[in-house]
């Protein structure tokens, strides 16, 4: 009978999810929840619905992280350097919105939020990326177009012409992903202390 006891105790240990995981899983989902308002809410002409849940999303990353000021350190230069790129596309006639635009030959204010979101999860659902170069660099040479095609397939953005914009867009995450990999160990607001 104690053996048994000691069995069952034993395997419900094992099932138990890690506090790690579940904070990976939720950082996962919130930022494909971000994703998908904003480029939804854009599509349909409203994009600041998307923009408040991104920023909604960007605070309460903020809020939880154990070190806020290393962590908004972080967001802050992904959305500067998103600035710059979306903005650089937009001029280059590489990718076109119709809604969000501020100041014309400039990114809209949404897909610059988005920057922000992305910065919430490298320092926690990417955080495995970290050191590994060729695999930060894979996964902005893939994920940032597919990304972008996902977008205009969705009605989001346009592109001037998809071929040569995919590849640009391709080029630029693959070079902008290690960037924002090695900003994100030097700001890492959710380090272990």
């Amino acid at each position: 009978m104690g053996s048994q006891s000691l069995s069952l105790r034993a395997s419900r240990n094992k099932c138990r999810v890690s506090p790690d995981f579940f904070r990976t899983l939720v950082n996962v989902v919130l930022f494909q929840i971000g994703w998908f308002a904003c480029v939804l809410s854009a599509a349909a002409g409203r994009p600041s619905l998307g923009a408040a849940v991104a920023v909604g999303i960007v605070i309460l990353h903020l809020i939880q992280a154990p070190m806020p000021r290393q962590e908004l350190f972080l967001v802050l230069s992904a959305l500067a350097i998103g600035a710059v790129w979306e903005s650089l596309l937009v001029w280059l006639n590489l990718v076109a919105y119709e809604v969000g635009v501020i100041v014309r030959w400039t990114a809209p204010y949404w897909i610059i939020l988005m920057w922000g979101l992305f910065a919430t999860i490298l320092n926690v659902s990417l955080r495995w990326l970290r050191g590994r170069w060729l695999l930060q660099t894979l996964a902005g040479l893939v994920g940032g177009p597919l990304a972008f095609y996902g977008g205009q397939r969705l009605g989001a953005l346009e592109f001037g012409n998809e071929s040569v914009a995919l590849f640009i867009l391709a080029v630029g995450w693959a070079v902008l992903t290690p960037l924002l990999m090695t900003l994100s160990v030097r700001y890492d607001g959710y380090a272990r202390r």
